[in-house]
């Protein structure tokens, strides 16, 4: 095993050393001496978050299935470390071999979500890596970026070298040999860069140059010379099937957010909810091999000692074969005690059944997400969930034994009116009275039945139809909240009935980087110097430190989240290319406004582009009448 970067005293010092020593079950030690590219992939929050993410534990394994190729992972320290690193100048350091990040060829960084734009600063920082891409040289690593966020990559642009859109499975190991390639040939960084932005997928922010209109909004952005794309389209493995997958997941030695086997057994999906981004920028929607899986799911179970596995996709009720997998995990988890999971599926007697397959005789909480408390609001969002369908499947859930029921709603949707903010209560307490009018007084174990209602707040994002939204501040925010609780303390069975609402400054905080433009960079390092890290912990969100970087720079708020956005402004984002056509989004939009409801994809195709990419649901079979009326019925998570 590598020398430790950090001394015991230092370990001693800091909460869970575990964190930082890296040589856990299936991590990967190579000779460094052997390989020609070292790659540090990195998710920018605490190692417990990061070790819980599955698209980092797929790259991993598809790095080190290179031969000429060493990737290790890096975490942000926590805050305790964080100080020492700073006090000690100790640079920070790749987990398996503990050598400084600084000495790799790239640092590749997943962006899950807006609020840790702090974390890769931080990261960058720790690194001695210069937080602007214009002011490093070959003796820095590239910067690349990938996940959700970089389908608006704008508000942190200046800070990497490349973004790849899209998939990780397609094109690294063309940037991996062009890199080497390019080194090879003693070109410049700035080559390289060049030379990359040619990869289909890459975007390099160093070769666009925007211009805006007086009134802020954006002009046009282009490339710089000649030969690079104008719009990038993202790249997508169509084959899940055939791809990298992890036979063997690392194992942390310590307790994390998501102490299990993960299984993802589709990508995309069917339900063209509105305000839902991973909906759009997934399609078209890709099964896994039946056979492939059950190999997949052995292995991993196998190779980690987890006692749970989860099965991962967005609606996991939509996967084809969902029953035959649960009878088989059935059979062989059964004999070894192995807990399954069932995340992301619909409140419908299908749902439950397998629920019930699934769950011992002491049931755990099943979650829904109605999203909003009226039916005339769900049309609004496209959500296709009838309150008869929410009500039934709450009596088969009570007839099953669930006495938990979990109900996700979010606040300040697109026409939102106070008779739709009553309805979240209103539809909380006839969920409660349907376990009093279901299950008799002697079998109520608890006495009660616990719904627990939580709001968060809308907040439009890019390639939704909603993404020309107004977005609502904090104040209204906090308004909307206090009268759902104030509704809730006026309903029959209100004693039944917890509710739970999400932080409204982090809520706008996130609108801004949600459809910010390059100029957010500026306010992003401001915070930064001021001291904010780990924005998306509550404890440790400074909101008044934010709003000091915002005022000192004259950057308004205002006008990335509450202005009314015309159909024909340019967006940020617009020089990418998700899949989904603008023109549909549009379509949506107006849909929306009028409260209609657009079918899923398997009952009727609705032209959104996606099937460009020659595979997916689009291209399946008309399936039969009854499996029709089956994916009709459009529900929600359930876990």
């Amino acid at each position: 095993m590598s020398k430790l970067a950090l001394r015991d005293e230092i370990l001693l010092q800091v909460e869970k050393p575990a964190r930082y020593i890296g040589n856990e079950v299936n991590a990967v030690i190579k000779d460094k001496s052997q390989v020609d590219v070292r790659v540090a992939m990195c998710f920018p929050d605490v190692y417990e978050i990061g070790m819980s993410h599955l698209g980092i534990q797929i790259l991993y394994d598809m790095f080190n299935k290179f031969d000429d190729v060493w990737c290790e992972r890096v975490y942000s320290p926590w805050v305790d470390l964080d100080k020492k690193m700073r006090e000690e100048s100790i640079p920070l350091f790749a987990l398996e071999s503990q050598e400084p990040v600084k000495d790799m060829d790239f640092l590749a960084i997943t962006i899950q979500y807006e609020m840790c734009y702090t974390n890769i600063l931080q990261i960058l920082d720790l690194a001695h890596i210069p937080l602007r891409a214009t002011d490093r040289d070959w003796s820095h690593p590239i910067v690349i970026g990938g996940g959700p966020c970089v389908y608006n990559p704008e508000p942190i642009a200046p800070f990497f070298d490349i973004f790849y859109i899209g998939e990780g499975e397609t094109r690294y190991r063309d940037l991996l040999d062009l890199y080497k390639e390019c080194r090879k040939q003693e070109m410049s960084r700035e080559e390289f860069l060049r030379a990359a932005a040619k990869v289909p997928g890459m975007y390099v922010p160093l070769f666009y140059q925007v211009e805006y209109h007086e009134d802020g909004t954006i002009r046009s952005m282009k490339p710089t010379q000649e030969g690079i794309p104008e719009r990038i389209v993202k790249e997508v493995e169509m084959d899940v099937s055939h791809t990298y997958y992890p036979e063997k997941p690392v194992v942390p030695f310590i307790k994390v957010t998501q102490d299990r086997v993960v299984l993802e057994i589709q990508r995309g999906c069917i339900r063209g909810c509105r305000f839902c981004q991973a909906g759009q920028i997934y399609r078209p929607v890709r099964e896994r091999d039946l056979d492939m899986l059950k190999n997949y799911a052995l292995a991993m179970l196998q190779n980690t000692g987890h006692e749970e596995i989860s099965l991962s996709s967005l609606s996991s009720s939509d996967y084809s074969k969902l029953p035959e997998l649960i009878d088989f995990l059935i059979e062989k988890c059964g004999e070894k005690k192995i807990n399954i999971s069932l995340p992301s599926l619909r409140i419908d007697a299908f749902s439950l059944d397998m629920m019930s397959k699934v769950q011992d005789v002491k049931k755990s909480s099943l979650t829904f997400a109605p999203e909003a408390g009226s039916q005339r609001l769900r049309n609004v969002i496209n959500k296709g969930l009838t309150e008869e369908v929410i009500l039934n499947g709450a009596a088969l859930a009570f007839q099953g034994g669930w006495t938990r029921v979990k109900l996700y709603f979010m606040l300040g949707l697109p026409t939102e009116t106070e008779e739709d903010i009553r309805g979240i209560a209103e539809l909380s307490n006839k969920i409660a009275a349907v376990f009093y009018e279901t299950v008799p007084k002697e079998k109520r174990v608890n006495g009660r039945v616990q719904i627990v209602a939580s709001t968060s707040f809308f907040i439009p994002k890019p390639f939704t139809p909603f993404q020309w939204a107004s977005m609502c501040t904090k104040e209204e925010f906090l308004e909307k909240a206090y009268a759902t609780r104030t509704a809730i303390k006026g309903q029959l069975n209100q004693k039944s009935i917890k509710y739970n609402w999400h932080e409204a400054d982090i809520s706008v905080l996130e609108g801004v980087f949600a459809r910010g433009d390059r100029k957010i960079a500026d306010v992003i390092e401001r915070a930064y110097e001021k001291g904010c890290i780990f924005d998306a912990w509550s404890e440790f969100f400074q909101g008044e430190l934010w709003m000091d970087a915002f005022d000192e720079l004259g950057i308004d708020i205002d006008f990335y989240t509450t202005r009314k956005r015309e159909l024909e402004e340019i967006f940020p984002w617009d020089f990418l290319d998700c899949g989904v056509s603008k023109e549909f989004l549009k379509r949506e939009w107006k849909k929306a406004l009028e409260e209609t409801v657009s079918p899923n994809c398997r009952a009727k195709c609705q032209g959104c582009g996606a099937n460009r990419f020659g595979g997916g649901v689009c291209f399946y079979d008309q399936p039969r009448a009854e499996e029709t009326s089956r994916y009709a019925a459009h529900g929600s998570r359930s876990e």
